[in-house]
């Protein structure tokens, strides 16, 4: 296969279902050579069996490319090493890491217990940081020996780590944990040839065929299916490859056949007495910059 991959590795986490696989689906057929990670766990993050990964490895090789499975649990130091060793063994070098493997335990913050909380946090935002250390080590080093790369890291945050979501207390902070460590990422990394952006995708997965069942189905009687995963594969595919250079330390959103660039906190009105407010000037000053500023956008679920 020739395309836009042609010669780069691209190692993708969660990628025996939905979005993953049809990343990993995506970037073959632009000429990767792709790592398939997959735990192979259900929808809550219990069970796990390295079917789901091999499955998308078959489909892609009997397409033509060429992929490799690995069923390591990248939330752990020993899972994220060999993700990135497998690549290295297999392929000898990597140049895409797509961060996407999750689950959901979704609770009212008053209902949500501290092992939901944990489990949620550990898969999502840990298992983002763990890839993306034992990754950068390995161009870092490249670099170092005189060999930059031309590296690639997207990834995965939701509209609920930017708008927060209702019944997702713990999803939602784990998805705005991953927006701060692209930002940190792309600044630190920079320097060793490395790109780093972020996604908020909105697509039919496992985790919202449920949760949103309405507006993820797909169309009766054909037609664009807009929540098709592999509408977001595109972004992904384009960010993940060189074609993307200069673009670093951004998020986009990504739904159907629309792309926004997402345009976080930033100064809105502002005032300064030059001394030190009393509570009451505080408030009241506090009052007039609200009635200046934009309203927020709905907490996702809200009523």
């Amino acid at each position: 296969m020739t395309g836009l991959c042609t010669g780069r590795v691209a190692v993708i986490t969660g990628a025996g279902r939905g979005l993953g696989r049809a990343h990993a689906l995506g970037f073959a057929a632009e000429g990767a050579e792709v790592v398939v990670n997959d735990l192979g766990v259900g929808l809550d993050g219990t069970g796990g069996t390295s079917g789901p990964a091999q499955q998308v490895v078959d489909e892609i090789r009997a397409l033509g490319g060429e992929a490799v499975a690995h069923a390591g649990d990248i939330a752990t130091a020993e899972g994220a090493a060999s993700l990135v060793s497998t690549a290295l063994d297999t392929y000898g070098r990597l140049d895409t890491l797509v961060n996407n493997a999750g689950f959901l335990r979704d609770r009212m913050l008053v209902n949500l217990d501290e092992d939901a909380w944990d489990a949620v946090v550990r898969v999502h935002l840990k298992g983002h940081f763990l890839p993306l250390r034992h990754a950068a080590a390995h161009w870092r080093a490249e670099a170092k020996a005189g060999r930059m790369p031309d590296a690639r890291v997207i990834n995965t945050s939701s509209g609920a780590g930017l708008l927060g979501s209702v019944g997702q207390g713990n999803y939602s902070a784990a998805k705005a944990g991953i927006v701060g460590l692209t930002l940190v990422a792309a600044a630190e990394l920079g320097r060793y040839g490395v790109q780093v952006n972020a996604i908020a995708p909105a697509a039919r997965t496992r985790m919202t065929e449920r949760a949103f069942a309405g507006t993820m189905a797909a169309p009766q009687g054909g037609g664009f299916d807009a929540m098709a995963p592999e509408n977001v594969s595109p972004l992904v595919v384009w960010l993940g490859s060189a074609a993307s250079a200069g673009v670093t330390g951004r998020v986009f959103e990504s739904e159907g056949g629309r792309i926004t660039v997402m345009e976080g906190w930033r100064p809105g009105p502002t005032a300064d007495k030059g001394a030190r407010w009393t509570p009451a000037e505080a408030g009241e000053a506090t009052l007039k910059l609200l009635a200046e500023a934009e309203a927020p956008q709905a907490v996702y679920g809200a009523q």
